[in-house]
């Protein structure tokens, strides 16, 4: 009987010892089903706030959107429904001109370009409103013309290397040479 009792109560003492075992491992399992349940509900609340933002941020777009269709449908009324002057004074507002005009003084940085002005000789624009003949001064124009011609054939010819049709015209020796010397 000593020997039943004495199994017994080891059958006891491994049942206690499983017991505890098993409530530690459950709570073990309490434990990170919380932690689980708590890293989930933080992702939750991170996402979630990400998705506010994000409308908020859509929102902002559509409401940015909004008050410049108003503003330009303001100042297309206020330019009489002129496409083209809209455009022009967003051009300028915007700083577009002054953005060209910087592209182009770096496009142009650095080269040496000839520029010649022509002039029609003296009197030119008196011969223009000056008294006498129509005939007098329409002669006068188409000779300016034509004295505009050989100095136009030069710069052409300098800076292209290019030389007139024969049928229209030819350099003189001193332009052609002091081309050909520069």
């Amino acid at each position: 009987q000593l020997q039943v009792q004495e199994a017994n109560w080891e059958l006891y003492k491994k049942q206690k010892a499983a017991e505890a075992v098993l409530y530690e491992k459950e709570k073990e399992a309490a434990a990170q089903k919380a932690s689980a349940e708590a890293a989930f509900y933080a992702r939750q609340q991170l996402a979630d706030g990400e998705l506010y933002a994000k409308k908020k941020e859509a929102e902002g777009i559509v409401a940015l959107a909004q008050a410049q269709g108003v503003y330009l449908r303001t100042l297309l009324d206020a330019l009489g429904g002129n496409y083209a002057a809209l455009r022009d004074y967003m051009m300028v507002s915007g700083g577009t001109f002054q953005e060209i005009a910087k592209i182009n003084a770096e496009a142009v940085r650095g080269l040496q370009p000839k520029i010649t002005v022509w002039t029609n000789g003296g009197g030119g624009a008196e011969a223009l409103d000056g008294g006498g003949s129509g005939g007098s001064t329409a002669m006068k124009e188409i000779s300016g013309v034509y004295k505009m011609l050989p100095p136009l054939f030069s710069t052409v010819h300098e800076q292209t290397g290019m030389l007139p049709p024969s049928w229209m015209g030819t350099l003189t020796h001193s332009a052609h040479d002091q081309s050909t010397m520069n």
